[in-house]
């Protein structure tokens, strides 16, 4: 496994709708270990392929608490099917908006259907934080960032500030976003 760079805004592969899978096999199945261990890493919750500049639908969740035995979710090709009338709300953090967190309205429920790193067809009913996560991350499959779900001058405020830091590394290091 190989721990992987994520992207964070402005970069503009972040805005990209991602493309299915036509089927799991072993180089997808390394994405989805490599994705693993660089949300371990960050460390985080969920992780969708775009944010580590690749633009296939795959998804890697685990919601386990700390001191409990490790739950790793691997989603190929997942799909909100379904979502409740009833929401919650969650503050939401994202590792391609780092140190940023602001409340989220979500459907409390969800079920979506997914393959898994075998290939095999899944269906999942969630709520909670679960639910949540997996709309987050089905979101970012779909070229969503949850800011894109904040009132438009908050998103505004968050971006600007994204934007002056990637100058800054620009000047200081020669460091240029990637554009693809």
């Amino acid at each position: 496994m190989a721990k992987l760079d994520i992207i964070t805004i402005p970069d503009p592969r972040l805005k990209l709708v991602s493309e299915p899978v036509a089927h799991v096999d072993d180089r997808i199945r390394k994405i989805l270990d490599d994705m693993l261990e660089t949300m371990y890493d960050a460390p985080g919750i969920g992780l969708a392929a775009i944010q580590v500049g690749v633009a296939e639908r795959l998804v890697t969740i685990d919601v386990s608490r700390e001191g409990e035995p490790k739950a790793p979710l691997f989603l190929v090709n997942p799909e909100v099917v379904w979502t409740s009338e009833e929401t919650n709300t969650y503050e939401e953090g994202c590792l391609s908006v780092p140190e940023h967190y602001d409340e989220v309205e979500r459907p409390a429920r969800c079920r979506v259907t997914h393959l898994d790193r075998d290939g095999v067809e899944r269906t999942i009913e969630a709520e909670g934080l679960l639910a949540t996560c997996l709309q987050h991350e089905i979101d970012h499959l779909n070229g969503v960032v949850f800011i894109d779900h904040l009132s438009r001058l908050k998103r505004e405020r968050v971006v600007k500030k994204f934007s002056k830091l990637a100058k800054v590394r620009v000047r200081s290091v020669g460091w240029r976003p990637s554009m693809g």
